[in-house]
């Protein structure tokens, strides 16, 4: 029996001796238990780790965004309340003119135009800051888009559709159609 020992160690020996150091310690492990049992137990540590490591984070994510929708939802009611804050802060000097011009009691037709002029001036620049285009076609090409033909008049001194009156001006905020200019169109002399 010990020949056959020696035997099957010499055949132990040799097979290991062929095989990968990677095939060796899993044959280890899997000649002592205990230690593939720690082994395990370590990995499932370590997993459970992660997964409540992720779980927190998809959590504080999950907050996060729930506060973003909130904080948004909230700017974009103030942007509907206050959204002509603008607006108001540059018409307030112009209605404060208009009372000034008309709480004066004694003014003169003259003095009054002037101060109309003054107001109107005020007006336009306040439209200029605002970007509020004024459309005035006299004498332009008639066009669709930003023109509304309230009538037609023949007329050979000028090309057929052209603006040869405005009845009341038209007006644009940031090349966005707010109200058409009312016009007249020229047509061709029959």
């Amino acid at each position: 029996m010990s020949a056959q020992k020696q035997d099957n160690q010499d055949v132990t020996d040799q097979i290991s001796d062929e095989l990968e150091p990677d095939q060796i310690t899993e044959e280890s492990q899997l000649e002592s238990p205990e230690k593939s049992a720690d082994s395990l137990e370590a990995q499932l540590e370590d997993a459970q780790a992660k997964a409540t490591e992720n779980w927190e984070q998809f959590l504080r994510a999950k907050a996060e965004m729930d506060n973003l929708r909130r904080r948004n939802a909230k700017d974009v009611e103030n942007a509907h309340k206050f959204g002509i804050e603008k607006f108001v802060t540059e018409l307030l000097p112009v209605l404060d003119a208009m009372a000034m011009g008309l709480a004066a009691e004694e003014a003169s037709a003259e003095s009054l135009r002037e101060g109309m002029e003054l107001t109107m001036n005020m007006m336009t620049k306040m439209m200029e800051k605002l970007g509020i285009e004024e459309i005035d076609p006299l004498n332009e090409k008639f066009d669709p888009d930003k023109h509304q033909a309230m009538t037609m008049q023949p007329n050979a001194e000028v090309e057929p559709n052209t603006v040869i009156a405005v009845m009341q001006k038209g007006y644009a905020l940031n090349n966005r159609l707010i109200r058409p200019a009312m016009v007249m169109v020229s047509k061709a002399v029959e």
